[in-house]
């Protein structure tokens, strides 16, 4: 889980060398960036499946493979297009690491203590965050831009060397309990949800005609991919957890809420640097406040889902989410950082107590045998969460800002005005919650 949210942050403060190193545009260069993402995102829940089929042992150590030999190329990468076919390959590493390791930790939980592992879990992936860009800048001085990608060469041999040794052989099944692989699913979901994430990252924030036509072709897809599913033996995502009402609503609130979180990554820097006129090395500490928030409270946000019921605490947590935004949209200028960084940790820890619950309530209810693709389509709401926060929160931002050299005020308005969207999305998120939760206990 580290080593796969290291592999995204590590490349984002290398864009600049990259950039310089390569004679590119920042446009070109940010497929570096989008490469491993798009990966990730289209084919994620098709390895939770997989695994699921063939083994998850076989596969999550085939995917630590995959990334470290792949990180190794993205290092001797000769040319710009050589670089983002091996992040490409990279992503589809991590989409088995990813929707795997979720799974196997669900599995070794002890009975009541799952909410304390996807914690650790949360612990590791706000870690593999903040050290990102701290580390890459060390590598960049120290050793040029090729560093950043070979220092996951030693790591996932060393995550593989464990995994080998600690991971629990896979269950042998008989010939009449395997189930077919859905590949014709597998590719409609991956076009799918390519032209969705490519529909929210094309034209850099302005939306046009080629937005609209990759939309409309994502939601295309959704209707064939169903329709494949409804006539498959074996569907890539069984059509009972389709029409699960309780996971459709624990995965459309993790959705929500992580395209609130990254609005503190796209408005967050250029708050502090252009509204509060820090220097960018304070920036840069103030933008670490998060993840090490979200490092720190992982675990005890975890083991307060095992004591005080998964319901009870993911409602907590949007509830603290939704007071944190709320003081971000009425923030006044004379706050300066301690007024920015205030609502920040408590945001952060309502993400922390929502993941935590959300994410062992999700583990706890799904059947052994569909662990892996409920793992990966968590996953899965998250990443599509990221890819419609960059793209929705950002041009929220810069209509409201205007533009980047907008006066410090217009950055502040700007500000305000993506934070009044991201309360809007979390009062959404906490109805869903609170009458999703509610629903199993009146029908019984």
């Amino acid at each position: 889980m580290l080593l796969s949210a290291l592999g995204t942050s590590i490349a984002n403060v290398g864009l600049p060398a990259l950039a310089q190193a390569f004679g590119a545009s920042f446009g070109q260069v940010q497929w570096i960036v989008l490469a491993y993402l798009l990966a990730v995102t289209t084919l994620i829940v098709g390895a939770g499946r997989l695994g699921d089929l063939t083994g998850r042992r076989r596969l999550l150590l085939a995917g630590i493979a995959l990334f470290t030999v792949a990180s190794a190329l993205c290092g001797l990468a000769p040319a710009l297009p050589w670089l983002i076919a091996a992040r490409a390959l990279q992503g589809l590493g991590a989409a088995a690491m990813m929707g795997l390791t979720m799974s196997f930790a669900a599995g070794a939980a002890s009975k009541g203590g799952t909410g304390s592992v996807m914690g650790l879990l949360g612990t590791m992936s706000a870690v593999g965050t903040a050290l990102g860009p701290a580390l890459g800048g060390l590598l960049i001085g120290a050793a040029g831009w090729r560093a950043l990608f070979f220092v996951s060469v030693p790591l996932g041999i060393a995550a593989w060397l464990l995994a080998y040794r600690g991971l629990p052989p896979d269950t042998a099944r008989l010939d009449s309990e395997r189930a077919g692989f859905d590949a014709a699913g597998t590719l409609l979901l991956a076009l799918t949800l390519g032209a969705y994430a490519l529909a929210m990252t094309a034209g850099g924030g302005d939306f046009g005609p080629l937005n609209l036509a990759l939309l409309l072709a994502a939601g295309g897809g959704t209707w064939l991919f169903v329709l494949a599913g409804a006539r498959s033996a074996s569907p890539l995502i069984p059509l009972v957890l389709l029409r699960d009402r309780l996971l459709g609503a624990r995965l459309g609130t993790t959705a929500l809420v992580s395209t609130v979180m990254m609005a503190t990554l796209v408005v967050g820097p250029f708050y502090l640097a252009r509204a509060l006129a820090l220097a960018p090395g304070a920036v840069g500490l103030a933008l670490s406040a998060g993840p090490l928030v979200a490092a720190l409270s992982g675990v005890p946000a975890g083991r307060l889902a095992d004591r005080a019921g998964t319901a009870s605490v993911s409602i907590a947590g949007l509830a603290l989410m939704l007071a944190a935004t709320v003081a971000l949209v009425l923030l006044p200028a004379s706050g300066g950082l301690p007024g920015y960084l205030a609502p920040l940790v408590v945001l952060t820890i309502g993400y922390a107590l929502f993941q935590a619950a959300n994410n062992s309530a999700l583990m706890n209810t799904a059947a052994a045998s569909q662990r892996g693709v409920v793992s990966s389509m968590l996953n899965l709401a998250r990443n599509l969460g990221l890819v419609t926060g960059a793209s929705l929160m950002g041009a929220v931002f810069a209509f409201g800002a205007q533009a980047l050299t907008a006066p410090p005020e217009a950055v502040a308005a700007g500000m305000r005005r993506t934070f009044a969207l991201a309360c809007v999305l979390l009062a959404a998120a906490l109805v869903v919650a609170w009458r999703a939760e509610r629903a199993p206990k009146q029908q019984t």
